[in-house]
Order: structure tokens, then sequence, then C-alpha cells
């Protein structure tokens, strides 16, 4: 099945109307560059990262330095971005940025690690 190519406005409006605005499109993908406070978040964040990408089967590149993942999300079998980056992307920042509610009884860390 192909996929059909979105153009780069169109792309960029998807983001915008789901609340992704720190997605942002280049070139032929998205990406999102994600702050941490060093390495091991880094790590954590790049293998949630890289579940949520299995677990979809559309892959992201991932490039991971000591307080900094930059993600770029493309449909390599089509040539440019899909609806399937644009799912993806909705999800990657779901799981990353989740955090439990102040009712909770899960408490949370007590600082935000990624931002």
């Amino acid at each position: 099945m192909s996929e059909a190519i979105l153009e780069r406005a169109q792309a960029q409006a998807l983001l915008n109307d789901a609340g992704l605005t720190a997605w942002k499109v280049l070139d032929d993908a998205l990406e999102r560059t994600f702050a941490t406070e060093g390495w091991p978040t880094s790590l954590l964040l790049t293998n949630a990262i890289g579940y949520v990408c299995e677990a979809a089967w559309h892959h992201a590149d991932i490039h991971v330095s000591y307080n900094r993942v930059v993600v770029r999300l493309s449909t390599h079998s089509a040539g440019g971005i899909t609806m399937k980056d644009i799912e993806l992307a909705q999800k990657i920042e779901e799981v990353i940025m989740w955090r439990p509610a102040e009712e909770a009884a899960l408490s949370g860390v007590p600082r935000p690690f990624v931002s």
C-alpha cells in the first residue's frame, strides 16, 4: 500500500492542530529536539522512543547527545512525510511528556527532566 506524501504546509498544519508545536517540518521529515537534564535522561528518552517506534513498526532516526535527543520522522518507503509520521509524533509526545496528575496516587518526578 502506498502512502500519500503530505505537503510541507499540510504537515505543519496537522502538527499545529494536534498541539505538536515543538515538532517542525524540515526538508522531508518531522523533527523534534528534546532537551534533557543529562546523559541518563537522554538514554531513558531514547529507549522510550525506540519502544514506541518498534510497537508502531515505524522507525525514527534518533540522534542522542549528552543533554539532547533529536528525533526525525519520515516514511522512507514513501519518500517523505505521511500520516504515519504525524501519528507517531503524537504518540511519542504523549508517552514522553506524560506526568501523573496532581491528585494521582503516583507522585511523579519532582522536576521536569525532559522538555
